[in-house]
């Protein structure tokens, strides 16, 4: 991960632990078959299953480039990019260069196609997207969608799942505990107070839920209090 900058590597923290339940949430809404989209009007179906997406962008398997779908010639401009756009917008606004260059090459990471899931998934997180498709739509390309269709419900807080996954999401990027749990507690508007070694969140249905860390910053425990008790 270290050929990505701090920055985006921090935004892309920011987004682990919710986004990892996401892409599961996703995943079992629709697992592998047999698809198509019409990217005239942006429907996306599989196993009789219609819903609304948004081009993200294009990789090139063989030349290990990622092309975004704002720039793509054939679809610039085009209402099937407005969430790409949404992604460049936001990069130009908080000087993040992954997502304003037209094309990414990806060759000189350690495992370019992580590199590009990793794009793809931080894309996911800054446009509040419900999960990404990446799907194969050549012998050498990789064609990823944003849902944008509110029939897609988004997950939600699970107390008793929590210690699990704040735990978890911490190795997806593994640089910043504290900010996979306080970027969680962002996303589900949980209010939260921070101190040097924890951070303590109000649970959306009532109670509290308190994670330490230990010195070196990784999570020491996750104790969830229900409302109530």
């Amino acid at each position: 991960m270290s050929n990505f900058s701090d920055a985006f590597l921090h935004e892309a923290e920011r987004h682990a632990a919710w986004g990892t339940v996401q892409l599961q949430a996703m995943d079992a809404a629709f697992p592998d078959a047999p698809w198509d989209v019409d990217l005239d009007t942006g429907v996306y179906q599989q196993d009789g299953r219609k819903v609304r997406v948004a081009v993200l962008a294009t990789y090139d398997l063989s030349e290990r480039t990622w092309m975004w779908g704002w720039a793509n010639p054939g679809l610039r401009g085009a209402p099937v990019v407005a969430a790409a756009e949404r992604v460049r917008d936001f990069g130009r606004a908080h000087g993040l260069t992954e997502f304003t260059e037209e094309t990414l090459d990806l060759s000189g990471f350690a495992d370019p196609r992580r590199a590009a899931e990793t794009l793809a998934f931080t894309a996911m997180g800054v446009t509040g997207a419900p999960g990404y498709l990446g799907l194969e739509a050549g012998p050498s390309t990789r064609l990823y969608l944003l849902p944008v269709d509110p029939r897609i419900a988004p997950a939600g807080v699970d107390p008793l799942a929590l210690p699990r996954i704040l735990t978890s999401s911490t190795t997806l990027i593994g640089r910043s505990p504290r900010l996979v749990v306080s970027g969680y507690f962002d996303h589900f508007r949980m209010a939260q107070r921070q101190t040097e070694t924890g951070i303590s969140a109000d649970l959306p249905n009532g109670g509290t839920v308190d994670v330490d860390f230990d010195g070196s910053g990784r999570i020491a425990s996750v104790r969830v209090h229900p409302a109530g008790r």
